[in-house]
């Protein structure tokens, strides 16, 4: 008996172990959440713009009452091929329009309201700004998207349901009208005060029930099954919980979807994400590059710098999210020539500082490799669909690089393979002295989350080795590209 138990305990752990070998000899199964195709598709895009422009740029406004007269509108200029190549020229490749704000006012001429651009001198009440602008991105080669604000402080049926209808009802419009729609998005500002065709009061709903959104998510889906739905919890990106175009170096692509809805009144928390959510919606860094949103000609002088710039992608994009910049077009119906230069001059910084891969030809090793399909060398050779990819159930392990000659760093790029979900928790980086000892580079943030792309600036060290250390991992890592740069 003591013989047939030994036999059995044999097999049962040859057993084990050929399963153990056989689940590394493939690829390594993914680990939900995890992103649909549009999700990588548009979180690759990286940088797009977001265009504010309406009543409130003739009232010098950022919030209109709902009150101001259609003929109000009345650009003289205006001109969407100028803003499609002031976009392209700033390396951005996509745009949103702002195609009714909170006052109500339609930049295109909805056949449900007659407060819109029909009713304005512009184009003699025959122009569609949202046809124009879609017309130059086919032109240009930039994505379409739109805002359609849920609160409207112009119609005097917002609080009923027959406005909930009339909102959808122009929700079909944009996404039936205008041809491809990458991006939709839902403001989580909801609700107060506004003219409501002339009641002049304050309206409270329920953010989080009053528009049945998963009815409005819906239409979409069915008329735009690509187009990415923006709001404060998705569900194709999340609201990064600020509008100031950054997000927390610790950043998780998932949120509680059960929790979060627009308007969700803990938006801090999605400035990191929940590292227990249950949904894909990484996070998208608004903000404009002037103070305001719209345009105000005081604000001529208050325009972002490059600088300014320049540290927010590397906050955003740089801190797995995408950056939305808006630009506010001006009263004859153009992007300001300040705002145009420093964006071209910034978008030449980013490529300056990114262009020149000094560990391009280096030789990747990894303490733990799952198999030849999924080696070292998969994260220096810039194919997005190759990666790394440790045995199953190792979550830490270190990858070391060796350049043919020492080279000076500050900055390197990680990115996971985010089809299989992102997996790091905690990473380290390393270089080897002269001494031959490995020093950890001197980061001014924490390095825990990697994601679609992490971008680690630290004190610029010169050396022929380098390592990345990754400490922790929700499963086994899948690292798909590492590059080296030294920003001037």
């Amino acid at each position: 008996m003591k013989l047939n138990r030994t036999f059995f305990l044999l097999i049962a752990l040859m057993l084990c172990c050929n399963t153990s070998m056989a689940d590394n000899s493939k690829a390594p199964d993914a680990v939900g959440p995890v992103p649909s195709q549009a999700q990588v598709a548009w979180q690759q895009m990286e940088t797009y713009a977001f265009i504010h422009f309406g009543l409130n740029t003739f009232n010098d406004m950022e919030w209109g009452y709902g009150d101001t007269q259609a003929s109000t509108f009345n650009p003289t200029r205006l001109d969407c091929e100028q803003w499609a190549q002031t976009l392209v020229n700033a390396g951005m490749k996509g745009v949103i329009l702002t195609c009714k704000h909170h006052d109500g006012f339609c930049l295109w001429p909805s056949r449900y309201t007659d407060y819109s651009v029909a009713n304005s001198p512009w184009r003699d009440g025959n122009g569609d700004v949202v046809r124009e602008l879609a017309e130059a991105c086919k032109k240009y080669g930039l994505k379409m998207g739109v805002y359609l604000s849920p609160w409207d402080r112009h119609q005097a049926s917002y609080g009923t349901q027959e406005y909930v209808t009339y909102y959808y009802n122009q929700l079909e419009e944009l996404m039936s009208q205008y041809g491809d729609i990458f991006e939709v998005w839902f403001d989580g500002a909801n609700g107060g005060d506004g003219w409501y065709g002339g009641a002049n009061e304050k309206r409270q709903i329920d953010r989080s029930t009053y528009y049945n959104y998963p009815k409005a998510w819906g239409i979409v889906n069915r008329l735009q099954p690509d187009a990415i739905i923006f709001s404060d919890g998705g569900p194709g990106c999340r609201w990064v919980g600020n509008e100031k175009g950054f997000a927390n170096a610790t950043n998780w692509a998932f949120v509680r979807s059960k929790d979060v809805y627009p308007g969700y009144p803990q938006y801090e928390e999605l400035q990191s994400g929940h590292a227990d959510g249950d949904a894909w919606c990484a996070s998208e860094c608004d903000t404009s590059i002037r103070p305001g949103w719209f345009y105000h000609e005081s604000e001529d002088d208050k325009v972002k710098s490059v600088e300014e710039l320049t540290d927010l992608y590397y906050r955003s994009v740089g801190h797995n999210g995408t950056l939305l910049l808006n630009f506010p077009v001006d009263r004859n119906g153009l992007i300001h020539p300040t705002d145009s230069a420093i964006a071209v001059q910034w978008h030449e910084r980013i490529n300056r500082d990114l262009s020149n891969n000094l560990l391009a030809g280096a030789k990747f090793s990894a303490s733990n490799t799952r198999n030849k399909s999924h080696g070292a060398e998969k994260m220096g050779d810039g194919k997005w669909d190759t990666y790394w990819a440790s045995s199953d159930n190792v979550t830490s392990a270190d990858i070391e690089i060796k350049t043919k000659k020492d080279v000076t760093l500050n900055c390197i790029m990680l990115q996971e393979y985010i089809p299989l979900g992102q997996r790091v928790k905690e990473f380290v980086i390393e270089y080897k002295t002269c001494c031959g000892k490995w020093v950890p580079v001197l980061v001014d943030e924490e390095t825990t989350t990697i994601g679609y792309k992490r971008i680690v600036r630290f004190h610029e060290k010169t050396a022929r080795e380098w390592r990345i250390c990754i400490l922790d991992a929700r499963a086994c890592p899948c690292i798909n590209n590492v590059e080296g740069f030294f920003r001037l």
